[in-house]
C-alpha cells in the first residue's frame, strides 16, 4: 500500500550521525498500518506548530511538510542546540486501493495522524452465482 523503505532517508540519517549536520530537510518518524477498512499513518512532529504542516496528494503520492523554528531569539547565544529545527518532509506512495479523496488528518500531542479509507472497489465483497435453474447460490456459502 506504500513504499516500506527509503534508502535515501537511511543515507541522510547516516550522514547526519557521521558529520553532525543535516544534509537537507529532515525526515519524520512514521508508523503505518491497516485497521479494518482504513489505513492509519502516524508521524512524530513534536513541537511543530500545526499551522506549519502542509499535506497534499497528487497522483497517489502524499507529501507531508512541516517546519519547526527555534524558540530562541535571533540574537541569543545558543549554549546547547540538540533539538532539530528547520523543514521536515516525508513522501508516501499510496496504492490504488486507497481512497485519497477522503483522507482525514488530525494533530494531537505532537503526532500527526492520517486516516486513509480503503477504496470501495478494493474491499472484499460477495458475488452471487445464478444456476441453470431457479435456485441461487452465494459464492463462499
Amino acid at each position: 500500500m506504500l513504499m516500506r523503505t527509503d534508502p535515501f532517508r537511511e543515507l541522510d540519517r547516516l550522514a547526519q550521525q557521521v558529520f553532525g549536520t543535516p544534509t537537507g530537510p529532515s525526515a519524520m518518524a512514521m508508523d503505518a498500518y491497516r485497521s479494518g477498512d482504513e489505513f492509519l499513518v502516524h508521524f512524530d512532529l513534536p513541537g511543530i506548530d500545526p499551522e506549519s504542516i502542509e499535506l497534499d496528494v497528487e497522483r497517489n503520492v502524499l507529501n507531508v511538510r512541516a517546519e519547526r523554528r527555534s524558540p530562541a531569539p535571533e540574537d541569543a547565544e545558543m549554549v546547547v542546540a540538540e533539538r532539530p529545527t528547520g523543514n521536515f518532509t516525508r513522501q508516501l506512495f499510496l496504492g490504488e486501493t486507497l481512497d485519497t479523496d477522503r483522507i482525514d488528518a488530525s494533530y494531537d500531542a505532537g503526532v500527526l495522524t492520517l486516516r486513509i479509507p480503503v477504496a470501495e472497489q478494493a474491499k472484499p465483497r460477495r458475488i452471487q452465482i445464478t444456476g441453470g435453474g431457479s435456485e441461487r447460490k452465494e459464492l463462499g456459502s
